[in-house]
């Protein structure tokens, strides 16, 4: 054997951030310094007609976290990421997406381009924003008290005519809950009283994952249909089952399914662990790095990098 033997490239599962990860400039840097991540962009732009990248770079910041820019935006930043770094980065075993992240995760896994998974995260915003506006409701998130516990509260607090779920089940000990504002506001005082550490008021345009974002999916599985979805490469961790998809209509089904359902984040993650058998690298792309820090605290040990920004792409290339 001779000097020049390759290093052993580890598996990869690749983690998509969701929604309230983005943030004025957010891309701009890696615009400037890869070609693949400015084409993206420049792509992404083309296919939804207006100035994408302008407003993720130069804001306003009121407008960049409106929900149907937001959506593309957060979509843009992982896809352009990935752009850049999927040919170093060994071969794909699963992917996972938070909320919005699974139409990224799709992106990873050759289901959807940028451009048509960019065509159909915008159109889900703007019926997210929708649903909102005719039904009000919020979010709050709640730390330092169990899911299960979370859950009864959500119970206890719901009446016939108001609603309160728990939407993302984060991690053990972090639960966003969702609903009508007066039930959310009765789950926050149950929680606080079987023991929470803090309920967390969010800034959002609706109550996401919950009964409230019912006509929202339905005219979103409209424009599911109409996408052209293949078959991923790999599987796809769903977050409404925690299932791996293999096939384009399951996908569908399950991203339409999505919107009214808890993100079942903490059994994505161990399903995607035991998916990699324990030698996988979890690399997040797009923007922050909230989940691997999530994922740290579902599977510890995992080894997890947050490729976000151009420095940080930069690092990892070259260390590959």
């Amino acid at each position: 054997m001779g000097e020049h033997r390759r290093a052993v490239v580890a598996a990869t599962v690749w983690l998509c951030p969701g929604q309230g990860a983005q943030k004025v400039g957010m891309g701009k840097d890696l615009a400037e310094r890869f070609p693949a991540a400015r084409d993206t962009f420049q792509a992404i732009d083309q296919a939804l007609g207006f100035d994408l990248s302008r407003l993720m770079f130069e804001g306003p910041e009121e407008e960049l976290t409106a929900t149907h820019n937001a959506q593309p935006a957060i979509l843009a930043h992982s896809a352009a990421v990935f752009a850049v770094v999927a040919p170093r980065a060994g071969a794909g075993t699963a992917a996972a997406g938070h909320s919005l992240g699974e139409y990224s995760a799709y992106v990873t896994a050759g289901a959807l381009a940028p451009t048509e998974a960019a065509t159909v995260v915008r159109r889900r915003g703007e019926l997210m924003h929708q649903a909102g506006t005719e039904r009000p409701g919020t979010m709050a998130a709640v730390l330092g008290l169990a899911t299960a516990e979370v859950e009864a509260a959500c119970r206890d607090s719901s009446t016939r005519g108001e609603v309160v779920v728990a939407a993302n089940l984060n991690a053990p000990d972090q639960t966003v809950i969702s609903g009508d504002p007066a039930a959310v506001a009765r789950a926050a005082e149950a929680c606080k009283a079987r023991g929470a550490k803090r309920v967390i008021a969010l800034k959002v345009s609706g109550a996401f994952h919950s009964p409230l974002m019912g006509p929202a999916a339905n005219q979103l599985r409209v424009a599911l249909e109409r996408a052209p979805f293949r078959d991923p490469r790999f599987p796809v961790i769903a977050n409404a089952t925690a299932e791996p998809v293999r096939d384009a209509n399951r996908a569908r089904r399950l991203l339409g399914d999505q919107l009214t359902t808890p993100v079942r984040w903490v059994a994505c993650m161990q399903r995607a662990a035991e998916l990699a058998a324990g030698d996988a690298r979890f690399i997040e792309v797009g923007p922050g790095n909230v989940l691997a820090g999530l994922l740290k605290r579902t599977v510890p040990g995992a080894s997890a990098v947050s490729l976000g920004t151009a420095d940080e792409v930069a690092r990892f290339l070259e260390a590959a």
